[in-house]
């Protein structure tokens, strides 16, 4: 087969076809390919997207933040260490085995082999079968956001994940980097059927013609992704119509877009919080809290909302979004240059020091100008960088080893809750519970890793809330990382592409319900 070349608006030629009569296509233009058909090998938001069009959950998020059932019908809490979930029957997977059971249990025992959910399934002791139809979900302790990680639930065919692949090797192997059976093979419940897969150049889906969801009123037979890095061919392919639908929109198009009247554009709130870390194990500096105050002192992160996002974000001075409960409204913003300095001096370097930097250039809006930004704002205070930016499929990798002295990170609440942020991005690393998995930064203080604790059973919501504010604050004084500002997530779209439906904060567009008029 000969290979597809990418290049610019010739993309969109490549992919261009007639279909059926009344057959709905769907063309989708994203900033970066998912990296894996394995729902389970990375916790992010681009799998996690994928996730929702191939599989499903146990239950999902509605736009206005409720539970809604998927696979399962209904649920009833047994004990405050057990939930019953009763499944749905007559749900087949794509390769036609039936779902039940056995197969949220393997799922389940499956995603805790993951280094990247390690910590997430922490509170869990595990997925117990009743019947066919019939699981009880148990945790450890008391656990409040029993449902909320429901959500992440996805059912894989066991049978299909079954036995040994042609090199050899277990398919039912979760592999970061390299060859798997998952990588390029999927069976679940969801909307679409992988038909072709071409890493970084094309997914192509088909409607599942056996799906449960005979409710959903998505309308779409056909649905191509194409990875597309580039902000303005993205945009530009939106506005020629060679695509459907596109995310992100980098603010610097909106208003190109909202002026085009085959186009619209929506943005939502995201909560997305977009950060750097510190590494206090390469930078003997960083250790000292006036340092790391200097640097959230010499960041203009308001001044980065103004001019690089255009005003389509909200700087931040803390991890949880307003609405969140531990979201503290006090803490505010610090941008003081002189106050930067003094701290520098007080700390003795006042003459500065050297660091490298690393950050994606197509995770995150506007990504890599918020590094060459952070580079120049902290030459300032005489710090001088090596920035170094690269996609995020080399990225991550780079992250996982801890490569530079300062690295970006964003972070979504896989909970749609405070706690999340801590346990992931500011808990102090633990490999073996999976804690602070995405701290990499290295800070580490005892009181956030008790207090977060403590509010993952502390069912009293205003004491929990209370607890999740101390930490803010703690975080805040201690300048345990660099908080920037809030992403909105922005899509365009197609005007005769029904999307407002479809969009929730999580970011999770489900276009299994999408309607093409």
């Amino acid at each position: 087969m000969k290979k597809l070349v990418l290049f610019g608006l010739s993309l969109f030629l490549v992919l261009s076809f007639s279909v059926g009569a009344g057959a709905k296509t769907l063309k989708v233009g994203l900033d970066a390919d998912p990296v894996s058909l394995d729902p389970q090998v990375q916790l992010s938001g681009g799998m996690l997207q994928l996730s929702h069009w191939l599989f499903d959950p146990l239950v999902r998020w509605t736009q206005d933040a409720k539970f809604e059932p998927r696979l399962a019908e209904r649920w009833e809490r047994i004990n405050e260490y057990r939930v019953r979930f009763h499944l749905r029957k007559g749900v087949k997977f794509h390769s036609g085995n039936e779902f039940t059971a056995k197969d949220v249990k393997w799922s389940f025992d499956r995603m805790r082999k993951s280094v990247d959910f390690k910590g997430l399934l922490e509170p869990f002791v595990g997925v117990g079968i009743v019947d066919d139809y019939t699981i009880d979900v148990v945790t450890t302790k008391p656990y409040a956001l029993l449902l909320n990680m429901a959500t992440y639930f996805f059912a894989m065919d066991s049978e299909f994940y079954s036995g040994n692949d042609a090199n050899g090797q277990p398919k039912d192997l979760i592999l970061k980097v390299g060859e798997s059976f998952a990588l390029n093979n999927a069976s679940g419940t969801g909307p679409y059927v992988v038909t072709k897969r071409e890493h970084n150049i094309v997914l192509e889906m088909e409607r599942n013609k056996n799906y449960w969801d005979t409710k959903s009123p998505g309308n779409v037979s056909k649905f191509i992704l194409s990875p597309i890095k580039e902000n303005a061919t993205r945009v530009a392919a939106l506005l020629s119509g060679g695509v459907d639908f596109i995310s992100p929109v980098p603010p610097q198009d909106f208003k190109r877009i909202e002026s085009d009247d085959k186009v619209k554009l929506v943005t939502i709130n995201g909560g997305r919080i977009i950060t750097f870390q510190m590494n206090q194990e390469r930078v003997e500096a960083f250790k000292d809290a006036r340092v790391r105050q200097a640097i959230a002192y010499a960041v203009n992160n308001a001044g980065i909302v103004a001019k690089i996002m255009k005003g389509k974000a909200m700087a931040a001075a803390q991890q949880s979004p307003p609405g969140y409960a531990g979201h503290k409204e006090s803490l505010q913003p610090r941008y003081d240059l002189a106050k930067a300095k003094a701290l520098m001096k007080e700390a003795g370097f006042a003459n500065g020091f050297e660091i490298t930097m690393m950050a994606p250039n197509n995770r995150y809006v506007n990504d890599a100008k918020i590094a060459e930004a952070t580079a120049q704002m902290l030459g300032k205070i005489g710090i001088k960088v090596s920035l170094k930016t690269m996609p995020k499929a080399q990225y991550w990798p780079e992250f996982d080893n801890r490569a530079a002295d300062m690295m970006m990170i964003g972070w979504h609440s896989d909970t749609e809750d405070s706690g999340n942020f801590s346990e992931f991005l500011t808990m102090c690393p633990d490999a073996d519970t999976g804690y602070g998995q995405y701290n990499g930064g290295n800070y580490c203080n005892p009181k956030i890793d008790e207090l977060t604790m403590a509010a993952q059973s502390e069912t009293d919501l205003n004491k929990r809330a209370g607890m999740l504010q101390e930490i803010e604050q703690i975080l805040f004084d201690d300048a345990a990382f660099i908080p920037y500002h809030w992403q909105l997530h922005s899509y365009g779209a197609k005007k005769n592409f029904k999307i407002e439906p479809i969009l929730n904060a999580q970011n999770f567009p489900y276009f299994g319900d999408l309607v093409v008029e």
